[in-house]
């Protein structure tokens, strides 16, 4: 069961030459245990028993407790709107659209079982208030690490049902409601880059990103980043510090730094899909999800030179090193940061708890994302893009680099702040290229390549 903030902080501790949060955690609820909202069931098999990446538990009955105690917490605390959501609110029911769609992606959600609960059976969200009231409470938290539990997507969690209803697709897509998403995740942000976003970062075996299970799931982190376990917090000032970790000198080095055709991988990242011959405009909405590369640039007109070009698409996980990094050494032609959506998923995945890895495609084209265009060393790649994107609670894009700068292959050209990521690598049709997936198939069960190392050689 996952411990509240108020927990945690009620019993944190800090001692000299280090941070210890000792943290009392209460009983697990045993099976068949009454929650005021429905008993959790045992029986129950959980229906994906491995969510990639980790952002989300990888038994999905995890995830229905998380959610039974989050309903618990905040149903019994009045906890007021903050004004960000209090204005989610109010756009929701002056609007006669949005009004409409934000009844019906609850109502739409089909009244029986399984459907009449959460994916794994813990009682559901109710109704669009109680979504505000609970993601409302999540503004003030940060992630609290669990090996077989963890929440990376919280708010997706909270409306994971509704957002695969057609009304949920289509409220999702909705500018309005993106651009209050927007106001939200921000506001999310700026709790994650304060002090008071630590209580976290301790030593608790189960629960700390620096205890006993933590350091299992990362094993040689105070040799790999850039840290000092001797004081608090392992020197890191906040949550989004921590998330944005460096890797200490000669940790990650660049593969061929001398040859401009061996292409490096630009994050921490997994292999998801490489696509041939890419159309300029394509139905990225339908099943395997082609790439559309209008939509993927925005309608900017450099998207004309990668028609029938090469994808290589890769995702970042939770324990991730989730800095960019130049896929080649060249010149940056380009930067351009897109709004998109937050929460829409691909329409033909459905009710599936694994919407964000299996709309990984669909949000290319639709997810706020940042794209910087890259003009190689090497004559024969040229112009090649990369792009960013974000995935549910993550869209901070951050561009580090700008139009007309030189940049060496491995150097550090942005980064994702908190949140899940995925990102592209595009090249011209006349890039005579060969991947180097160290032996993988791309895929939703691939591993990661270390950023820096080589992930493709052009001829």
């Amino acid at each position: 069961m996952p411990l509240s903030r108020r927990d945690l902080l009620k019993v944190a501790t800090v001692t000299a030459g280090a941070t210890a949060v000792a943290m009392a955690a209460p009983p697990a609820l045993a099976a068949g245990t009454s929650t005021g909202f429905g008993p959790i069931s045992a029986a129950l098999p959980a229906r994906h028993p491995y969510r990639v990446g980790r952002w989300l538990p990888q038994d999905q009955q995890v995830l229905d407790q998380w959610l039974t105690e989050l309903v618990r917490e905040v149903d019994s605390n009045d906890e007021p709107l903050r004004p960000v959501m209090q204005e989610l609110q109010d756009l929701i029911e002056a609007d006669p659209a949005l009004y409409m769609y934000f009844h019906q992606m609850f109502a739409q959600v089909p009244h029986q079982p399984p459907y009449d609960r959460t994916p794994g059976g813990a009682p559901q969200v109710r109704d669009y208030r109680h979504m505000v009231r609970l993601i409302n409470h999540i503004l003030g938290t940060a992630p609290v690490f669990n090996l077989t539990g963890f929440v990376g997507f919280p708010i997706n969690a909270i409306i994971d049902w509704p957002m695969g209803t057609p009304a949920g697709v289509a409220a999702f897509l909705d500018p309005r409601v993106n651009a209050q998403f927007k106001k939200i995740l921000n506001e999310w942000g700026t709790f994650l880059t304060s002090p008071e976003s630590r209580y976290v970062l301790s030593r608790h075996p189960k629960h700390g990103w620096f205890g006993r299970n933590a350091m299992k799931q990362m094993p040689g982190f105070v040799e790999d980043f850039v840290c000092d376990p001797s004081v608090p917090f392992h020197g890191f000032g906040s949550w989004d510090a921590f998330f944005t970790r460096e890797f200490r000198p000669g940790r990650r080095p660049v593969s061929a730094p001398s040859n401009d055709n061996v292409v490096v991988s630009a994050c921490e990242s997994a292999p998801y899909r490489i696509q041939e011959d890419v159309k300029r405009i394509d139905r990225f909405w339908i099943k395997g999800q082609p790439y559309s590369l209008r939509h993927i640039f925005d309608d900017d007109p450099a998207n004309e030179q990668f028609v029938g070009g090469t994808v290589y698409q890769a995702y970042l996980s939770a324990e991730s090193y989730h800095r960019w990094h130049a896929p080649v050494g060249g010149r940056i032609v380009s930067v351009c940061t897109i709004d998109g959506s937050y929460y829409a998923q691909s329409p033909n995945v459905g009710f599936d708890p694994l919407s964000p890895n299996e709309s990984q495609g669909f949000i290319t084209e639709t997810a706020a994302r940042a794209v910087v265009l890259i003009e190689a060393d090497s004559p024969r790649i040229g112009l090649m893009a990369f792009v960013s994107v974000g995935m549910a609670e993550c869209s901070s894009n951050q561009v580090t680099v700008a139009p007309g700068q030189k940049v060496v292959k491995g150097e550090q050209i942005g980064m994702f702040h908190y949140g899940g990521s995925t990102h592209l690598l595009i090249f011209r049709p006349n890039v005579d290229i060969t991947f180097d997936l160290h032996g993988q198939t791309p895929g939703l069960s691939a591993s990661n390549i270390h950023v820096k190392d080589r992930v493709a050689v052009v001829r």
